[in-house]
């Protein structure tokens, strides 16, 4: 089941232009339920700090998908050539906060989607852009999404972001977990990550949670 929903509900200016809410979404519940989201932007260490700082967001966790367990580790998936992407996996209560809204923060503030296979400095197939969806409905909203955020030429480039359906999941090496709250003083971190937070916090204030 799909919903519309009107885009002044959800409407935030991001570098001064009005960022659309998706034209359609899932429906909301009115009890906790909880669903599971993995995307993909990049380095998986601000993604996940991203997401955590998100009401509704119970647990995010860094990892690995698009490629098979075998190859699921860290020094496998750096040379570029596993199929995996650096990704999280969001689980949220979606009484709270709808997948739409999810999309919303991954497009607005979690990475930028026309960059082909890299994300600011890091470069590769491994840092591409990715929402992997479970079922038609999540596909449905993603690719609408995409073409109405192309339509309007938001980023003045096209966006690049695959929709992808998800075969498996597999968690990232326990030092990567949390890595931005263990090291919020580490260089790349200071400098690519936290002013994601920044602005999710001036941006989104009703989304935010410390």
């Amino acid at each position: 089941m799909i919903i519309s929903n009107p885009a002044s509900n959800l409407s935030a200016t991001v570098k001064g232009n009005t960022f659309p809410a998706p034209m359609i979404d899932l429906p909301r519940s009115q009890v906790n339920k909880e669903q599971t989201l993995v995307l993909a932007g990049g380095c998986f260490w601000g993604m996940e700090a991203v997401f955590e700082h998100l009401k509704g967001v119970s647990k995010v966790v860094s990892g690995y998908a698009g490629g098979s367990g075998e190859t699921a580790h860290y020094e496998i998936v750096s040379g570029g050539d596993t199929g995996h992407a650096e990704s999280v996996k969001i689980t949220y209560d979606l009484s709270k906060i709808s997948y739409g809204q999810l999309l919303k923060i991954y497009f607005a503030v979690a990475h930028d989607p026309t960059q082909l296979n890299r994300q600011g400095p890091d470069s590769g197939t491994q840092y591409r852009s990715v929402i992997f969806f479970t079922n038609n409905e999540e596909k449905k909203v993603a690719e609408s999404y995409i073409l109405q955020l192309n339509k309007v030429k938001l980023f003045g480039n096209p966006i690049v972001t695959q929709v992808v359906r998800l075969n498996k999941f597999y968690a990232a090496e326990d030092y990567h977990q949390d890595f931005i709250a263990r090291n919020p003083s580490y260089p790349y971190v200071v400098i690519n990550d936290l002013p994601k937070l920044q602005q999710l916090k001036s941006q989104f204030p009703n989304l935010y949670k410390n």
